[in-house]
Parts: C-alpha cells; sequence; structure tokens
C-alpha cells in the first residue's frame, strides 16, 4: 500500500485551495456513488482510491481486488458518504484506477504472450516512470504478473554505456564488486562480445540492449560455449514491444524489461457516477 501522505499530493495539486465548484454549488449532504469499470483487463488502484476516499470521510466498499480481471461495466467501488469529499476525490481516484489498470493490463497481456512461449522467462519494468508516480508504476507492474526490477539508482549496480564511456568495463564491474559482496552487479552490453567480457569479469546479470533478437540468440550461444552461461542472469532491454516480446522469449534469455510497460500506457477508462434517484442524497 502507496502511504497516504503520498497520495495526498496528489489531492493538494488538484485542489491546493478546495474545489471551489462543489463548495459553492453542492449542499453539505450523503449520496451514494459507484465507480465502474468503462473496459477489460486487469484492475489496479483500488487499494489507493480506497484510501483516499475513506481519509476524507467517505465509506469506500470494494467490489474487487487489484490484479483481478474484470470485465466492461464491473463495478469496482461503492462509496457512500458526503458528495463534496466524493468529488473532491473523483478526478485523482480515477486518475490513480486508470493509469494503474492500463500499466497492469499490459503487463499482464505481456506475461501471458511470453509466457505462451517460455513459461520461465520473466517480465520486468523499468526506470522509464513518469516523476512521481515510480511507486504507483512499479505496484501495477506487480499487479500485472511483472517484476519491478529496480526502484531506483540506490537498489543495484548497472553499469550502463555512459558508464563504460568513462570507465572500461572489467575495471567498472571490479570496483563494483569491490564495494559490496552482498549487491547484485548488472552490465548493460551491446555485443556478444562484450557479454562475454562482462561474465567474465564476474557480473551477475547481463543487460543485453537494443539487440534483434538473432543478435541476442548469437550472445547466448556465445556464452555457452564458453561455459559462461550459467553463471549469469541474462536480461533483453530496448524497444522492446507487444509484437516482440514472443521473438525474444525465445531466445533463451531469463528476463525480458519493457520500458513500455509504464512509459507508453493506455489509459483504463472507468468512471465515478452519483446515484441518481430517491433517498440517494441525503441530508443529514
Amino acid at each position: 500500500m502507496i502511504p497516504i501522505e503520498d497520495l495526498l499530493r496528489f489531492i493538494r495539486e488538484d485542489a491546493p485551495w478546495g474545489d471551489v465548484t462543489s463548495e459553492t454549488v453542492v449542499p453539505d449532504a450523503t449520496c451514494l456513488a459507484v465507480i465502474r469499470a468503462k473496459d477489460s483487463g486487469t484492475v489496479a488502484g483500488l487499494a489507493e482510491a480506497r484510501a483516499l476516499f475513506e481519509y476524507f470521510g467517505v465509506t469506500a466498499r470494494q467490489h474487487s481486488v487489484d490484479g483481478r480481471a474484470v470485465a466492461v461495466g464491473t463495478t469496482l467501488l461503492e462509496l457512500d458518504g458526503p458528495a463534496r469529499a466524493i468529488l473532491l476525490v473523483e478526478r485523482t481516484a480515477l486518475n490513480i484506477i486508470g493509469r494503474m489498470s492500463g500499466i497492469a493490463t499490459r503487463t499482464r497481456e505481456s506475461v501471458d504472450a511470453i509466457r505462451a512461449v517460455s513459461p520461465d522467462v520473466r517480465v520486468a519494468a523499468t526506470r522509464k516512470t513518469a516523476p512521481g508516480l515510480r511507486m504507483l508504476d512499479k505496484k501495477a507492474v506487480v499487479l500485472g504478473g511483472g517484476d519491478p526490477h529496480r526502484y531506483c539508482l540506490s537498489d543495484m549496480v548497472l553499469i550502463k554505456d555512459n558508464h563504460l564511456a568513462l570507465v572500461p568495463l572489467p575495471e567498472a564491474i571490479r570496483k563494483a564488486k569491490e564495494q559490496s559482496l552482498y549487491r547484485k552487479v548488472e552490465v548493460e552490453v551491446e555485443t556478444a562480445e562484450d557479454a562475454i567480457t562482462a561474465a567474465a569479469a564476474g557480473a551477475d546479470i547481463i543487460l543485453l540492449d537494443n539487440m534483434p533478437p538473432d543478435a541476442v540468440r548469437e550472445a547466448v550461444r556465445a556464452l555457452n560455449e564458453q561455459g559462461l552461461r550459467e553463471r549469469v542472469t541474462l536480461e533483453v532491454s530496448g524497444g522492446v514491444a507487444g509484437d516482440d516480446v514472443a521473438g525474444y522469449a525465445a531466445t533463451g534469455v531469463d528476463v525480458i524489461s519493457m520500458g513500455a510497460l509504464t512509459h507508453t500506457v493506455r489509459n483504463f477508462d472507468v468512471s465515478l457516477d452519483v446515484l441518481k434517484g430517491a433517498g440517494t442524497v441525503r441530508v443529514p
């Protein structure tokens, strides 16, 4: 669960001086409302939306759970409480559910496509997330069946091309290994030759970056020939999209990381409707 303070900053962004429309025209009353899915897919963000509504005194009853497949028209949350509070939180809650469900749905589709080819290959996210939304984005990936990968630069060593423009590859790995025996060291490479060099130098994870499937297969073959394949976890990344995942899954790698899971998000459509009809708006 994302801390409530992290979620409240979204409310402060949307209503820094209050919701002037609702405070002006809506009576001090309670009402019922529902949030429904207008798409089908894997839902996420319900826990965060519920926490926000409850913080403002609204009773929120979940009709589904995060990570579950839902159909169009499914009721996700039922709300009962102050009308102004429901309207205050409405857009923020819908944005959270929409974005997180979009990410979870895309992740689930990718996981299913990859497992159909190779059940042991894992799908991972990257750090290509919207600023300020990383924890939500990464959680959505997990709810869709993926791996969050590293959350931040502090998590693990990942030596990339710009690091290697300043320090030779073997030296970079040696320095990283000396810093800690217990922290994994990952190295980004773009050729089979560099993959062999990185594995021989002691890298724990090798990221094959921006390499087409044929080149990835060649790198896997070369590592096997050198007796180095079993020493390392092999990850492929760089421009991997929905149409490519099955091809990469058949190359013999362990992990496919996809920036597209979080940087190109199709919003999952959800709506909030105040229920009309006798007795649904009540003055306490």
